[in-house]
């Protein structure tokens, strides 16, 4: 493998450099400032941006109150190599998100202190996804040392913010950073090496419940709000395997939960001596691609009405059902795009099958570069099951067959 042969070190010293950055919600500055300075160093032509509060706002994934969405001193950052005629030729995208979730307990190792053993390497963002954004950077470098008879351009993005929604993305879609347009995407998620072209959105919804209190030993003068939530929860839970049963989409076939929701938080009391009066649960929920966030908001809002009608104490006091924190509108393109088109082929030339297109339970950043109208595959090294878990672990010979892959997926794209 050329690419292997002629990058392996180099590359494994910088996803090493890169995972050691402890890039959490907020603190991606200085990894972005050191790779703004890597990219430049390779003969990258350099850009630098950061996202305007005010106008994401308006943007139906964020909320719409501007102090609640945190840009300042989180920079995205690009770099940009020409081939031939640039104006001639294609222009593609190769993206990765350089922050990560925070690693949580259950670690054998300080999380940002990489770890290699057995051919993998393990740290917080190893596969979600600084190795993914490590093969973009030196997919784009493989393909400028051996380019011949190219026009067009490869712009490599490391952005900012994508775990709350896409940040950086976002900012890169509504107001294009750079002095040409772009044609194709590819986002390197953990993919597992295989092409997806279609991403679940979600909507997150924060529930609250008021009972009346009462001493726990005459607990029957009180009016519990824990019965209550069950009844609200298995009833969502009817309502998902409704969905499972009636969305139907064929890249979602191989999933038993096509359109999950998930209860990831319950607060709920006061006291262990009090009956439970209060309760706030928050709850993601999720949407199929031809669906809208507001059409399944709409579902289960109507879900929750009955649950509400059956009870009159609930009809007395009716449960609060907000939005909260990032919604994520779901994402498809055609399984014969060009960009689609150009990673199965080189699949087939690295010795990957050429498999057809997947459907992903996630959301991701290509969703707002579709948006845009830029056609948006993900594709990359690693597996979605190791992100956000603990001891986050990539094989490094699928890191190294990636960049082959992106290597040859970006020559057949500009070649075209």
């Amino acid at each position: 493998m050329e690419f292997a042969t002629t990058w392996d070190e180099e590359l494994r010293s910088f996803a090493d450099e890169l995972c050691r950055f402890e890039t959490t919600a907020g603190n991606e500055a200085p990894a972005q400032e050191w790779l703004y300075d890597v990219l430049e160093d390779a003969g990258f032509e350099t850009y630098r941006w950061e996202a305007d509060a005010g106008t994401l706002a308006e943007h139906p994934s964020f909320p719409d109150d501007p102090a609640e969405i945190e840009t300042a001193n989180r920079p995205s950052v690009a770099g940009v190599l020409e081939f031939g005629d640039p104006e001639a030729g294609r222009t593609l995208v190769l993206n990765g998100h350089v922050d990560v979730v925070p690693p949580g307990t259950g670690w054998n190792g300080a999380p940002f202190e990489p770890r290699w053993a057995d051919g993998e390497l393990t740290a917080r963002g190893a596969a979600d996804m600084k190795c993914g954004l490590a093969t973009c950077v030196f997919a784009a470098r493989h393909l400028a040392s051996s380019a011949q008879s190219l026009d067009g351009r490869i712009v490599v993005e490391s952005v900012a913010g994508e775990e709350e929604g896409g940040i950086g993305a976002a900012a890169a879609a509504l107001e294009n950073p750079y002095p040409f347009s772009r044609d194709a995407a590819i986002v390197a998620e953990p993919t597992d090496c295989r092409p997806v072209t279609a991403t679940e959105g979600s909507l997150m919804k924060r529930l609250r419940l008021e009972g009346r209190s009462a001493h726990a030993a005459t607990r029957w003068h009180g009016e519990s709000v824990l019965p209550r939530f069950e009844r609200i929860r298995r009833a969502f839970e009817d309502l998902e395997a409704e969905r499972g049963e009636r969305v139907g989409h064929p890249l979602y076939e191989e999933f038993p939960i096509p359109w999950p929701v998930c209860f990831g938080r319950v607060e709920a009391g006061r006291w262990a001596s009090s009956v439970a009066d209060e309760l706030t649960a928050e709850v993601r929920i999720g949407v199929a691609p031809g669906e809208t966030v507001a059409e399944v908001e709409r579902e289960f809002e109507e879900r929750l009405g009955g649950v509400v009608a059956e009870d009159p104490f609930l009809e007395s006091r009716p449960p609060e059902f907000e939005r909260f924190s990032i919604q994520f509108e779901p994402a498809e393109i055609e399984a014969d795009e060009p960009v689609v088109r150009a990673v199965q082929s080189a699949m087939e030339a690295t010795g990957l099958e050429p498999t057809a297109p997947q459907g992903a339970t996630y959301g991701a950043d290509s969703r707002h570069y579709v948006r845009a109208g830029i056609p948006t595959v993900l594709f990359g090294p690693g597996s979605i099951e190791q992100a956000h878990f603990p001891e986050e672990s990539i094989e490094w010979e699928e890191v190294l067959t990636a960049g082959e892959t992106l290597t040859e997926a970006a020559r057949s794209y500009l070649a075209a």
